[in-house]
């Protein structure tokens, strides 16, 4: 573990406490509503917390909300750096860690996401079951050890399972696709999407995966909800923007609040 990330973590215990935390929770674009449900908060800015990014995009507000939702000690990180942000896609390793530092076994990340299939429309919630990284960057290189990590299974078969539950529990249609990395900020290409779509892609995006292999690293069991806020360009007339993203997963949020809610309740974690 990093030196910022135990600075870090020593904070969080002055400040919150020395219980460990259940779930660690990466909020998206647009998706910081999602920690409103949390009980007895405890908010930290990012800027308190050592190796914590400086977030720079709008929808990223950049703090740490520490509370109780359904029974479950849950952290909310409100917000995420981004490789285009920082020409670094190990921006999150230090938050990472920091939870990992605080006890937390399960990590879900949550994101906007462009759609390339036709059922899936703007507003909807996805299960991401994989990933394809084409972008040639990696968080593990240049790490001096522990760096051939097996990503059969990145995204946890049981947390996949949790979340589907959940998400019949709490009345969700959610569907499940694979996410293709973009390096972004730029959006794709037509062209990029029609490669996407051959490539067995379901939804493109420009953040989680980084995040997914960093965890891995930590041994943390992964699952992930993207809310499809467009199509992706020149596919069933998508032309995608900001300002699109921000709005369609603002509304989107309902629906993962319900299944996050549904999820971290006892009888889930027992499954």
């Amino acid at each position: 573990m990093s030196r910022e990330a135990e600075a870090a973590a020593n904070i969080l215990f002055h400040r919150c406490g020395p219980a460990t935390f259940d779930v660690a929770v990466v909020t998206g674009t647009g998706l910081s509503a999602l920690a409103d449900a949390v009980e007895q908060p405890v908010v930290i800015p990012y800027a308190d917390l050592p190796g914590f990014p400086a977030t720079q995009i709008a929808g990223h507000p950049g703090a740490l909300v520490v509370g109780y939702q359904e029974g479950a000690r849950v952290a909310y990180l409100q917000g995420r750096a981004h490789f285009y942000e920082t020409g670094d896609p190990a921006c999150m390793a230090d938050s990472l860690e920091t939870m990992a530092l605080m006890g937390a076994k399960t990590l879900l990340l949550t994101c906007a996401a462009g759609s390339v299939r036709a059922d899936i429309y703007p507003g909807m919630a996805t299960l991401v079951t994989d990933h394809i990284n084409l972008n040639g960057f990696n968080p593990l290189i240049g790490l001096a050890e522990n760096i051939f990590i097996n990503l059969n299974e990145a995204y946890d078969k049981r947390i996949q399972r949790r979340l589907k539950l959940a998400a019949q529990q709490a009345g969700v249609t959610l569907h499940e696709g694979v996410y293709m990395w973009f390096s972004g900020p730029s959006f794709e290409t037509p062209a990029e999407i029609r490669m996407a779509r051959q490539l067995g892609a379901d939804l493109v995006g420009m953040s989680i995966v980084p995040e997914v292999i960093l965890a891995r690293r930590l041994a943390l069991h992964v699952g992930a909800l993207a809310v499809a806020t467009n199509f992706g360009a020149g596919f069933s007339q998508g032309d995608p923007s900001h300002a699109e993203t921000r709005k369609v997963a603002t509304n989107g949020s309902v629906a993962l609040k319900r299944i996050i809610r549904a999820f971290l309740r006892p009888e889930s974690a027992r499954l």
